[in-house]
This record gives C-alpha cells, sequence and structure tokens, in this order.
C-alpha cells in the first residue's frame, strides 16, 4: 500500500527542492548584488560557531558525568 503513494510523494518532494534550491540562488546573487551576502555568511558562520561550541560543552559535560558514574 505504501508503494502505491511513494512516487507521487518523492515527485513532488523534488519538483518542490528544485523550486526552493532556484529561489535560493536567486536571493543569493540578489545578495550578491547588493553587498549583504557577507552580512548572511557571518551571521551563518556565527550561529554554527555557536553550535559547535554548545556540543563541545555538552560533550565535555557527559564524559565528566559518566567518569563520576563509573567511580561509584
Amino acid at each position: 500500500m505504501m508503494k502505491k503513494y511513494l512516487k507521487p510523494l518523492m515527485t513532488g518532494f523534488f519538483s518542490l527542492g528544485s523550486l526552493v534550491s532556484y529561489s535560493q540562488v536567486e536571493m543569493a546573487d540578489n545578495f550578491r548584488g547588493e553587498g549583504k551576502i557577507y552580512i548572511v555568511i557571518g551571521v551563518i558562520l556565527i550561529i554554527l560557531a555557536g553550535f559547535f561550541v554548545l556540543l563541545f560543552r555538552l560533550d565535555k559535560r557527559t564524559k565528566q558525568l559518566e567518569k563520576e558514574v563509573r567511580e561509584k
């Protein structure tokens, strides 16, 4: 029964994906033309840096808690 809906669902998904990617390229061209692309890239890099710092701190805390549990 699932196979019946899988093909139309995947076709719609990929069609929507191609439409979104085209509009994003057009938007990136507009940002590049206005000189705002550097602001967008800077914001993305700041968000990614914060995400990696968060992951690093969580990993450190997890290792510390695992160490405490092993000692008990």
